[in-house]
């Protein structure tokens, strides 16, 4: 999966397919594809290889800050590559990685003091979040190109460019932390 991570980090997902991948490794197509099958389970395997970079190492002690922990680690290796939360957004993968990070954070919900459905759906929230504002962080135009900002001041929309200041594409990481608080609030501290 090295290779087909670096194609990704290279060309992103639109440069992504089996042919670049073997073009990559200097073998044939069905070499590839004898070792992966399709390009949809070549990229289960890459979002499993990603999920797989989150250190499950040194987490906090306290299950609420372990949770917290996790959501910003698993951002951080979307985060390192390119279209890397799109990457793991259109896959799902039961595979090892991405079931040992479930694993941890389902049970660091618990030991929160959630119920067992509880844990299980904050988990999949906070998943979605992650990935979601990763995704869109990774698709923002630079600070130079705000669409937004546009957009909002030349149509009717008073309350987008009342809180323009607040939607700011360089205010992703105090976005990510209010969400963290918003979705984890609720757990024992």
């Amino acid at each position: 999966m090295h290779a087909a991570v670096q194609l990704l980090d290279d060309e992103g997902l639109e440069g992504l397919s089996t042919r670049a991948v073997a073009d990559r490794l200097g073998v044939r197509m069905n070499t590839v594809l004898w070792h992966v099958k399709t390009k949809a389970r070549m990229l289960e395997l890459m979002a499993d290889a990603i999920t797989g970079e989150v250190s499950l190492d040194g987490l906090p002690e306290d299950p609420g800050q372990r949770v917290r922990e996790i959501g910003r680690r698993l951002r951080a290796a979307a985060l390192a590559h390119r279209d890397g939360a799109a990457l793991i957004v259109g896959t799902y993968p039961a595979e090892p990685n991405t079931l040992r990070l479930a694993e941890t954070l389902v049970s660091a919900c618990v030991h929160a003091g959630l119920s067992d459905r509880d844990a299980a759906w904050t988990a999949w929230t906070l998943i979605y979040f992650v990935l979601g504002l990763t995704q869109e962080e990774q698709a923002a135009p630079g600070p130079e190109e705000n669409r937004l900002s546009s957009a909002v001041a030349t149509g009717d929309f008073p309350m987008l460019r009342r809180t323009l200041p607040h939607l700011d594409v360089g205010a992703f990481d105090e976005r990510f932390e209010f969400g963290l608080d918003n979705i984890l609030g609720h757990l024992r501290r």
